[in-house]
């Protein structure tokens, strides 16, 4: 199952060609992924202040396909691909939502790894409800 999250291209996220600057596409991904979480009840958040859990990104891809423009609507489809012991896996896939109906058009897709860690970077589980709520997700 995967989360789809809209979003316009803001003027700030283009270069000078009315482009958007491919770093932007691994901040929505990031936005997906909160997005993933929260749409299970949990919070980037409370894992972090309640459980003592950061998910630092240790590896990411990016396949840029086609461009997204200025006042794009896109559509960041995330959704958890691998959850292995402290290791976390997203995959995600940038859409361009089509006028009159059509097809999205696939602009970008990517994956990013996390460990589950404490804040003094030691590798721990990730607590079971967010286990449990990402497992059932990749069903």
């Amino acid at each position: 199952m995967s989360v789809i999250t809209p979003v316009r291209v803001r003027y700030a996220e283009t270069d000078q060609m009315g482009i958007v600057y491919y770093a932007n596409y691994l901040v929505w991904f990031e936005i997906g992924r909160v997005e993933v979480l929260r749409t299970l009840g949990l919070s980037y958040r409370e894992l972090e202040t309640e459980f003592g859990c950061i998910l630092p990104v240790i590896e990411a891809t990016c396949r840029y396909r086609s461009p997204a423009r200025y006042d794009d609507e896109i559509l960041i489809e995330t959704r958890p691909s691998l959850l292995r012991g402290s290791v976390l896996k997203f995959a995600y896939r940038i859409l361009r939502k089509e006028a009159n109906g059509a097809e999205p058009a696939l602009l970008a897709e990517g994956e990013t790894v996390h460990v589950v860690c404490d804040p003094q970077l030691n590798k721990k589980p990730l607590p079971e409800q967010h286990a449990h709520a990402l497992r059932a997700m990749m069903k």
